[in-house]
């Protein structure tokens, strides 16, 4: 299974990481939405992309916006993880296309748990 990991923190991005590769995937990271966006358009199929709120260039919102509006990325999973707390930013995301949301700080039992809630089994 291949997973694409969105962040500008590159801490972040080691970390998530780590728990992917741990949990049986191969991960791809991007620093913003538009070099991921950029990666996606090049033919690069992840199963799940994990995508952060709040990154210079394009941030996750815009990146959800962006993918949710081209019919041959409709099947993509995305989960929004980020310090985003405030019930409006969950409800914008949810409403621009996200399957999942994880508040950081986040533990892998809560990455697992999301991940199988969204039908991917650990292998």
């Amino acid at each position: 299974m291949l997973a694409l990991v969105i962040d500008d923190s590159k801490t972040t991005r080691m970390i998530l990481r780590r728990m992917l590769k741990e949990l049986g995937f191969e991960v791809e990271e991007a620093e913003n939405g538009r070099e991921a966006l950029d990666l996606l358009e090049s033919g690069f199929a992840p199963n799940i992309v994990l995508v952060d709120w709040n990154m210079p260039v394009m941030d996750g919102y815009q990146f959800v916006k962006a993918v949710r509006s081209k019919p041959k990325f409709n099947k993509l999973v995305l989960m929004m993880v980020t310090t985003e707390t405030e019930l409006d930013r969950l409800t914008a995301a949810l409403e621009a296309g996200i399957d999942e949301y994880v508040m950081k700080p986040f533990t892998k039992e809560v990455i697992e748990e999301k991940l199988e809630i969204l039908g991917f089994a650990r292998s």
